[in-house]
């Protein structure tokens, strides 16, 4: 592919000395760990003609909009799933009742809507539970304090 260069190889006048040598790559290590860097100084315009794109993914919106839509899907993949099995249940069976089917793979969705129900409602009617354990004598004050802030500029008052 390339002819191998060796001294003898080179034209007589192309040969260099050793000091000459030396200096040539001493330039040539210097170019190489000499930095480089390019800055472009044109004014960036602050708009132009081009209209926005639109970026993949999800568009934008409020973080309640964001909750209520994976909800949404959650819930339809939920449902996608249970209708699903009920519907592949009924096909292979070839004799499965609808009604009892819906039964089947509905009783559980209302179960857990119900003690998730229940458990919402009884969360605030526990008291909550402490454990202190002190060595020497304890005074303890426990207040509750309810504030009730009214009016245009915000008055507040705090009830022992």
């Amino acid at each position: 592919m390339y002819p191998e260069t060796t001294p003898d190889t080179l034209r007589p006048d192309a040969r260099m000395t050793d000091d000459e040598a030396a200096a040539e790559a001493r330039r040539i290590i210097a170019d190489a760990y000499r930095p480089t860097a390019y800055r472009d100084d044109t004014p960036v315009p602050a708009h132009g003609p081009t209209p926005a794109v639109a970026q993949p993914g999800r568009p934008p919106m409020s973080q309640g909009a964001t909750d209520a839509s994976v909800l949404m899907l959650a819930g339809g993949a939920t449902t996608a799933m249970v209708g699903g099995t009920a519907a592949v249940l009924m096909y292979v069976s070839q004799f499965a009742d609808p009604v009892v089917c819906g039964l089947v793979f509905g009783a559980p969705t209302a179960l857990v809507l119900a003690l998730a129900r229940l458990a919402k409602r009884a969360k605030n009617v526990l008291p909550e539970e402490h454990h202190h354990h002190y060595e020497g004598p304890v005074y303890q004050d426990q207040r509750t304090v309810h504030s009730r802030t009214t009016g245009v500029w915000a008055k507040t008052n705090n009830q022992h």
